[in-house]
């Protein structure tokens, strides 16, 4: 069995001590294959901020696959921003903003839909999608097929249109019919797997809350998401983690079972 943790939006700068020890807590049980986190990993891109969150990925004690979010291009500083926009995500996590991870169970591929010019909104360009499904077509039967992006591949609320990565239906399409069985997301803070219509193959968007942050919606407390693969059985299990107070710990609140097509 394959086990991946999905983190996202920690906003680091914004992050809840307890949650973050319970977190820890949570990947030292768990043992993860991988920790994926996608995104949005300070909330000002600032140089301590980046540090904290290398020192929490430290602490996790698993490979990881770091993709960059919006908030980790700086804001304010406008020559920084255009001229070296992923400067202390490079210096806290390495050069490759589009890491890939492969394991006998898992091929996991992350795509970088950040652009400086764009201050919130995700894009994910031709090539990138046209990079992505070739590299799809390479998997083994035994292993679970996920993309890794920042903003969200699709929304279920009509309030969320407008963070719907541009570029999706393109993507989606592609991806399914390369083999394509998740698409990790975060970006908007709410969790959910959303199964997306249509395609060739099916293909299910797992969406993440935010990790650690303060910055929670109503409703939707610090969470993680665990994916567990079985490859023998073609079974995939996606289950969110909550942060409970009372607990002081993460607790299972869902799964959902899917299974992939060969």
């Amino acid at each position: 069995m394959s086990i991946l943790l999905q983190v996202s939006d920690p906003h680091f700068g914004t992050e809840r001590a307890p949650v973050v020890r319970a977190l820890v807590q949570l990947a030292h049980r768990l043992r993860p294959e991988l920790v994926v986190l996608s995104g949005d990993i300070t909330q000002r891109a600032r140089a301590s901020q980046f540090q904290a969150a290398r020192a929490f990925m430290d602490q996790l004690g698993a490979p990881r696959l770091v993709v960059p979010g919006n908030h980790d291009i700086p804001l304010f500083n406008l020559w920084g921003r255009l001229v070296r926009p992923y400067a202390g995500h490079r210096a806290a996590f390495g050069d490759e903003l589009e890491p890939a991870f492969r394991s006998a169970g898992l091929m996991v591929l992350a795509v970088n839909t950040t652009r400086a010019h764009r201050h919130k909104n995700g894009e994910v360009s031709a090539a990138q999608v046209a990079r992505v499904a070739a590299r799809l077509a390479e998997a083994t039967p035994a292993q679970l097929r996920v993309v890794v992006v920042h903003q969200p591949i699709d929304v279920q609320r009509p309030q969320d249109e407008p963070d719907r990565l541009i570029g999706h239906t393109a993507a989606q399409d592609a991806w399914a019919a390369a083999g394509a069985d998740l698409v990790l997301g975060g970006h908007i803070h709410l969790p959910y797997v959303m199964p997306l219509p249509g395609l060739a193959r099916p293909l299910w968007a797992v969406q993440a809350g935010t990790a650690v942050s303060h910055r929670v919606r109503p409703g939707a407390p610090n969470s993680v998401n665990l994916v567990r693969w079985h490859a023998a059985e073609r079974a995939c299990a996606v289950e969110q983690w909550d942060y409970s107070a009372t607990e002081e710990a993460f607790v299972q609140v869902r799964v959902t079972r899917l299974h992939p097509a060969r």
